[in-house]
Order: C-alpha cells, then structure tokens, then sequence
C-alpha cells in the first residue's frame, strides 16, 4: 500500500524541482536578455533618430518583448536538460538494480572478490 504513495511523492518532488529549474531558468534568461535589450535600446537612442521618436511604452514594449523571449527560451532549455538528466539517472537506477538482481541470482564472478 504505500508504493504507490512513494511514486507519487517522488513525481511530485520531480515535478516540484522541475519547476524551480524552470524559475531559474526564466530569471537568468529574462536578466541576460534584458540587458541585451537595454544595450541594444541605448545603441538605438544614440544612433537612430527614429528610435528617439518612440513613446516611452513602446520602448518599455520593446524591452518587455526581449525580456520574456529569453525567459522562455532559457527556461525551456533548462528544463529539457532537467529532463534529460532525470532520464539518466532513471537509466542508471534500472541498470544498477538489473546487475544487483543478476548478481543475486547468479552470483557474484570470482574476479570481482
């Protein structure tokens, strides 16, 4: 009765650390996209008189617009690796109890000792 509830609470740890990867990874990606923007929008204020004549908003847009591209992107890629490497481990975790059971059933080689 109570694997079920182990696997449940392993998702929803799962679930839980892939989110604040995905928070990380919007945060990192918003900062460095942000100031990417600025740097862009100061190069534009110095060099384009059409750019001067923008409202103030739509600058804000335009930084806004950089701004979340990059936390998407960034989180996005973040959490494909978080992925990834739960896939891994998953991957290790069923290779170790395969040799483990095989060695139980088998018996462990003289070498190895």
């Amino acid at each position: 009765m109570s694997r079920p509830l182990d696997v449940n609470t392993r998702k929803h740890e799962e679930a839980n650390q892939a989110s604040w990867e995905a928070c990380k990874g919007a945060l990192s990606g918003a900062f460095k996209w942000g100031v990417a923007s600025a740097m862009l929008g100061g190069l534009g204020y110095a060099v384009s008189p059409m750019y001067r004549g923008f409202t103030i908003q739509f600058k804000v847009y335009i930084q806004m617009s950089g701004m979340v591209l990059g936390g998407m992107l960034e989180a996005d890629h973040r959490i494909r690796e978080y992925e990834k490497t739960m896939r891994m481990r998953r991957r290790i975790a069923a290779d170790q109890a395969m040799w483990k059971q095989f060695e139980e059933t088998y018996g462990k080689d003289e070498d190895d000792e």
